[in-house]
């Protein structure tokens, strides 16, 4: 989509990061990683969001009509199981399934607070790529922000029917070259 390339997201990253070492700040990322990211999208909650978004009309009936009455079944062995209906997932592959997925996690940024005391956050969503930058002057504050922060995530995405992959989920702390700290 136009205004929204990986460039756009890869530079509020690097720059959120920046700006926070240039202020003297502790600063640290969190990189999510959604297990079946696309396929565990919940076909009620999407339009729902949808329509709380405001989207209805012809588009809203064509996305609703896009989602419904899907079917699957599988093949092995030359053999297949029976059609079932689906409710959960995007077509990945497509040109809505990422379009949809953002619109699925659309409110979650709304879920952190962009400032508690000094601290300093920020969500950047790409996909189903979602990062979190944290920042603080202060370690204690850093700590207790980002393991709240975290814990936000985490809640917002069970609740929401997604679940993070722990071992593709990482966290980096950005120093200089001439401070190193221990948390």
């Amino acid at each position: 989509m136009k205004k929204f390339s990986t460039d756009k997201a890869a530079y509020k990253l690097i720059n959120d990061i920046l700006t926070a070492l240039s202020n003297k700040q502790i600063v640290g990322g969190i990189f999510f990683d959604v297990e079946k990211a696309f396929d565990c999208v919940d076909h009620n909650i999407l339009v729902a969001k949808m329509d709380y978004y405001g989207k209805r009309g012809t588009m809203f009936n064509l996305i609703k009509s896009y989602l419904e009455d899907r079917y699957q079944r599988v093949k092995f062995n030359n053999a297949f199981s029976t059609w079932d209906k689906i409710n959960i997932g995007v077509p990945q592959g497509s040109v809505l399934g990422p379009l949809l997925f953002l619109v699925y996690v659309n409110d979650l940024p709304s879920e952190i607070p962009s400032t508690v005391a000094n601290t300093d956050s920020s969500i950047i969503l790409f996909a189903d790529d979602t990062s979190l930058i944290i920042n603080d002057p202060d370690l204690i504050n850093f700590e207790r922000n980002l393991n709240t922060n975290f814990r936000i995530v985490n809640e917002w995405f069970n609740s929401n029917f997604l679940s993070l992959n722990f071992d593709k989920t990482y966290y980096m702390q950005f120093i200089t070259k001439n401070k190193l700290l221990n948390n």
